[in-house]
């Protein structure tokens, strides 16, 4: 959605009742868990037109960048992260209360950072040092909130046409909505309110009535954490395919690496308020490079480490000695190995020698409708229902060749399989983690 609140300071800003576009109001609605404003009595009904300022042109999509880099205090919490993203969908992936929509609302305008910068396609939106911060409803930025925030005194057109600029005749206003009814599939639903819609009717609602003055970012804060598993599934697949066509930056916070894989070309991961590692998504999961990077990205192995060679390392929760493909760093704590990456030589000769190669007993199992999940004892046998090593996940085909075969079995960490990974964000210095938007392209 395109709001904008006074704050002390700012262009636009009015001693005493805060008003909303210029318009004296006397109710208020909630957006999301902290922010709450008010709102109109009657908004645009019978052609009446919101008072939007009108969308800048969209610049060509080969020059689409925003700039982000700000610093955000709070009494317990301090948000400083760094990036760039292009017209490639870009996931912000964190545990919750990392900062991901503290992230969002700072490039929206809806919190000022304490310092920093924002530039948007070129466009300066804030930067500290100059004393630039322009107020949302002039940043031209969509966003959709985890609740969706519909307005509940308008109708669903209503709704989308809230986000239409100014000085469009009613004929481009009845267009404009209709289209966006079309593309998210909402024709025939008439003149109903949110109270009538369905969770994911509301969803499309609100993506419409964000994407309905072309805005040139979109951002997008956990837009499923609303719907039941079966509705996730098919508007997921609808928002993808939005976003595919969206020709601004779309930005997806999100604590899903699945979602965020599915949806977006690199991940930007935040920890605790700092940037843990951003990239090209393929190349983060093979990589994380920190502890937390690992954990949020989805790795169930992971086991304290020290140093043995310039390619050999010792995991200590393992209890095993293992050879790496790659030289060893020197920030090296923690050694990761992804669930779906181990090996078995059930289907190899007894003496053919692989390096990282050792037995191990199943402890327990767990079962979903295409895979298992084994726990696994490495070096003798368990002693109890909890006494396993790793997580190695198979495909049911896999199951029933090793559920033929005599414990123990012989269990692979491939070398180049392994992740060397240094202390988290806050301990560290991450600064190689972050790769220019140049950098970012020739990954792709």
């Amino acid at each position: 959605m395109n709001c904008w609140q006074g704050q002390p300071g700012r262009r636009g800003d009015r001693r005493g009742p805060v008003r909303w576009l210029g318009l004296g109001l006397n109710s208020r609605f909630r957006l999301g868990s902290e922010l709450e404003i008010p709102i109109a009595q009657a908004i645009a009904r019978a052609g009446q037109e919101p008072s939007f300022a009108q969308s800048p042109a969209q610049p060509p999509a080969q020059s689409l960048a925003l700039s982000v880099d700000i610093t955000k205090r709070l009494p317990d919490f301090t948000l400083q992260v760094s990036f760039t993203a292009d017209q490639r969908p870009l996931a912000l992936l964190g545990a919750s209360g990392a900062g991901k929509s503290l992230i969002l609302r700072c490039i929206a305008g809806l919190e000022r950072p304490n310092a920093g910068r924002i530039v948007l396609n070129g466009r300066v939106l804030f930067d500290s040092a100059q004393g630039i911060d322009l107020p949302s409803r002039d940043r031209n930025i969509g966003l959709l909130f985890q609740n969706y925030a519909l307005f509940p005194h308008l109708t669903l057109p209503e709704n989308i046409a809230f986000g239409l600029p100014r000085g469009l005749s009613p004929a481009q206003r009845r267009q404009a909505v209709a289209e966006q009814l079309a593309a998210m599939q909402l024709e025939g639903l008439g003149d109903r309110y949110p109270a009538a819609l369905s969770g994911g009717q509301q969803q499309r609602v609100a993506l419409a009535r964000a994407l309905a003055r072309q805005p040139e970012v979109l951002l997008l804060d956990e837009p499923f954490s609303a719907l039941d598993s079966h509705l996730r599934h098919q508007i997921e697949r609808d928002l993808h395919l939005r976003l595919g066509q969206f020709p601004g930056i779309a930005l997806l916070v999100t604590h899903d690496i699945e979602e965020a894989y599915r949806l977006c070309e690199h991940l930007l991961i935040i920890d605790r308020g700092r940037t843990s590692a951003w990239d090209h998504k393929q190349a983060v999961l093979a990589n994380p490079k920190t502890l937390s990077a690992a954990r949020l990205t989805g790795c169930k192995n992971i086991s304290r480490a020290v140093t043995v060679g310039p390619s050999q390392l010792r995991a200590i929760d393992w209890n095993c000695t293992l050879q790496t493909a790659a030289p060893i760093p020197a920030c090296l704590t923690h050694v990761g190995m992804r669930a779906h990456q181990f090996g078995f030589l059930e289907a190899l000769s007894p003496d053919q020698s692989l390096p990282n190669r050792f037995p191990c007993w199943l402890t327990s199992w767990s079962e979903t409708p295409h895979r298992m999940t084994l726990y696994l004892k490495l070096h003798g046998p368990p002693t109890h229902g909890q006494d396993y090593q790793v997580q190695v996940e198979v495909f049911k085909e896999k199951w029933t060749v090793l559920r033929s075969l005599p414990l123990p079995w012989s269990l692979v960490f491939p070398p180049e399989r392994l992740m060397a990974l240094g202390e988290d964000v806050l301990e560290m210095d991450i600064s190689s983690t972050g790769q220019s938007l140049a950098a970012i392209h020739q990954l792709s």
